[in-house]
């Protein structure tokens, strides 16, 4: 080969200076965005993303199922054109998939849940912002006009403090209301616990000898307001002893059926029931009054030796019968993954995790690109399935999934 020659072949690209750039240049997939993020993160915030309750079997066996599943594609169909486009709770968006609620959002990157918003807003998909966010819900709001938003709530022992959460979601125009049932006490955060990871993060030798080791995290960090579960903190001793215990003492074990339907008397818009797992609790969720239920065990965070949601998916579709709508989470990080999901029976999905990675990873362009590249999977996944809608993977679901 020639001198000349060989110079035509070589692709040498600029330097990208910036995370995100690097991002932007480099990362084709969810895990990319995840190692990009765990080596932008230090130890506590790596181990409460990447953690789960106890042993951590539910973290495992998530993923597990998904992978059991096999595909039976259709050859030879035209698919020139793949629509991944539907409607969840009434309103059109791009791919099958919202944003769902997750703590401490400022500790994995510091715009927090503003960057969650705006990149959902720009991707065309729900955001979900959590009762335990960072950022207070009105600001979230007013910097993310045109997003569709959904508000998480928990029953709290403090029913007023619950109603008032309630009250000033709908004030500040969020669409839907997702109820958590699955937390009638905390889960047993094996990795926090070893970390010692509160919020807000206490600055002990191991904590700064880390934080020496992360410096583009600290320094951002330490340039930012404080961190504090800002829907709330007005409430409690902004001590994070004190802030922690309140937390965790709001849960409530003796949360019924009756404190659901005082959360459906209460809230006019769109109401989620999230945390299922039993058919007949479907049932009756929707009896209740929701609107649409959402198949999850808390990513694998709270009962540890639960069924992976994706396994009950079927189970409650025959259940609840085809009109209603049904999502599920938990295990989600590819666009492979949702379209198993649909093709088994769901309406859309939830992810979490694979969002905390784009955010990690390079902010709010971040995110929208983890959106992105779940969306790109999946059109891919259905031409190569052979279906051309996201109406046509559910109704031909059983007929492309191999029989165990």
């Amino acid at each position: 080969m020639r001198l000349r020659d060989a110079r035509a072949l070589l692709a040498l690209r600029p330097p990208a200076l910036s995370r995100i750039g690097r991002s932007a240049r480099d990362d084709v997939t969810v895990a990319d965005l995840r190692r990009r993020a765990l080596r932008y993160w230090p130890r506590g915030v790596k181990g409460y993303v990447e953690g789960g309750a106890d042993g951590e079997l539910s973290l495992r066996v998530n993923r597990e199922a998904f992978a059991s599943y096999r595909w039976v594609h259709r050859a030879l169909v035209d698919v020139s054109r793949v629509d991944t486009g539907t409607e969840i709770l009434g309103r059109h968006t791009p791919v099958p998939l919202a944003l769902a609620p997750t703590a401490y959002t400022r500790m994995m990157h510091p715009d927090g849940e503003c960057a969650v918003a705006r990149g959902a807003r720009d991707a065309g998909v729900p955001y979900t912002l959590s009762t335990m966010a960072t950022t207070r819900l009105e600001e979230v709001a007013r910097v993310a006009g045109g997003a569709d938003l959904w508000f998480q709530l928990y029953v709290w022992r403090d029913r007023s403090l619950m109603h008032d959460l309630i009250e000033r979601a709908r004030a500040a125009g969020y669409r839907a209301l997702l109820l958590t049932v699955d937390t009638p006490v905390v889960g047993n955060r094996v990795r926090d616990f070893r970390t010692g990871f509160v919020l807000p993060p206490r600055l002990t030798p191991g904590v700064l000898l880390d934080m020496a080791w992360h410096p583009d995290w600290s320094l951002r960090m330490l340039a930012g307001e404080p961190i504090t579960f800002a829907n709330f903190a007005r409430e409690v001793s902004a001590d994070p002893q004190s802030l922690m215990h309140f937390a965790a003492r709001q849960f409530d074990p003796s949360v019924t059926w009756d404190d659901l339907a005082e959360v459906r008397r209460r809230w006019p818009g769109r109401l989620l029931v999230k945390g299922l797992a039993d058919p007949g609790d479907a049932v009756r969720a929707y009896d209740v009054g929701a609107d649409a239920v959402v198949l999850s065990n808390h990513g694998g965070r709270q009962l540890d030796r639960s069924v992976a949601p994706i396994d009950q998916v079927r189970a409650v579709r025959d259940a609840i019968g085809q009109d209603r709508e049904l999502l599920v989470d938990s295990g989600v990080r590819t666009g492979g993954d949702v379209a198993l999901a649909l093709a088994l029976g769901a309406d859309a999905v939830l992810v979490g995790r694979a969002y905390l990675y784009g955010l990690g990873a390079a902010g709010q362009a971040g995110v929208s690109a983890a959106v992105r590249i779940l969306g790109g999977e999946l059109q891919r996944t259905m031409a190569l399935l052979g279906v051309r809608t996201v109406a046509e993977l559910r109704a031909s679901g059983s007929d492309l999934i191999a029989s165990s």
